[in-house]
């Protein structure tokens, strides 16, 4: 159970006192709808506000945001970035991201395309195993979105490789797989720089037992805002532990359900709203951006 709440100002009277998902994924990364369904859906939900949060890209944000103005859900752009850490790679959720930002789009477009140099490394290994993969496939599969194992998995279960996402990820794209690929990684002070330029704020996205008051205090050190502390493979303890933590180091809470679409939910990836994400933590958001 998560603790009480940590005295922020109150709800502005622009955010209703209902939830909210600050962690969504659409086709504009690896998610399964594109970003004017996702919010359709979650106005199905009952959901007032979003934060939509692909891989490495802004490019559904307006479709979003016009989709929401139509449905009365408040679109938040946001990224999901990938960072560098004490134990490999960290994933990092930037909220408030304005579009049009040249460096903001400079430093995404060359995570993407570290993304497709990634893709075709996977796709030369997966070729050298005897499976019909090609960089092509990943690519049609992708449709234009940011490329990710995901995408490749899909198109090994195309070619009959394996069975299911999790087959695919088992057997040959998780890390020490042999089509395993390392991303080039930046360091989180130059992702919280860029975003903190833009105006934005920097939550620590799924960290589950990784978040030590040391780490967090690094991280907090070089820009670190939020920390998600409700998430799909968050249980109960850990929900209570990142609270704590949160609330001892000043940071603020976030969380999402890091939705990818109907078919992909499991331990990791919830449904659209499932973690009753209060409207006050977005106004807290709000409140540390304008101060």
């Amino acid at each position: 159970m998560d603790r009480p709440g940590n005295g922020v100002r109150p709800l502005t009277a622009s955010i209703p006192s209902i939830t909210v998902d600050l962690h969504l994924h659409s086709t504009a990364s690896d998610g399964q709808l594109e970003p004017a369904v996702v919010v359709a859906r979650a106005a199905a939900v009952g959901l007032s506000a979003i934060a939509l949060t692909d891989h490495d890209t802004m490019a559904g944000i307006p479709a979003a945001v016009a989709a929401g103005e139509r449905l009365g859900v408040r679109v938040i752009g946001g990224c999901e970035f990938s960072v560098a850490a004490p134990w490999g790679e960290m994933h990092v959720l930037g909220y408030f991201l304005p579009a049009g930002s040249p460096e903001l789009e400079s430093f995404l477009a060359a995570c993407r395309e570290d993304r497709l140099r990634r893709g075709r490394l996977m796709a030369e290994r997966l070729q050298a195993l005897g499976i019909p993969v090609s960089f092509e496939d990943i690519l049609q599969i992708s449709g234009g979105g940011a490329v990710g194992r995901p995408h490749a998995a899909r198109a090994i279960i195309a070619a009959g490789a394996a069975r299911d996402l999790n087959d695919a990820f088992d057997r040959f794209l998780g890390r020490g797989r042999p089509a395993f690929v390392e991303k080039t990684l930046p360091h989180f002070r130059d992702v919280a720089r860029i975003v903190h330029q833009v105006g934005g704020l920097v939550s620590a996205a799924h960290l589950k037992d990784r978040a030590t008051r040391s780490v967090l205090q690094r991280f907090r050190a070089d820009g670190l805002d939020a920390l998600e502390t409700r998430h799909p493979s968050h249980g109960p303890d850990q929900r209570a532990r990142l609270t704590d933590l949160a609330l001892g180091l000043g940071l603020l809470r976030t969380g999402g359900s890091d939705w990818h679409g109907d078919s992909l939910t499991d331990g990791s990836h919830g449904t659209i709203g499932s973690q009753a994400v209060p409207g006050e933590w977005l106004g807290a958001l709000e409140a540390r951006r304008a101060a």
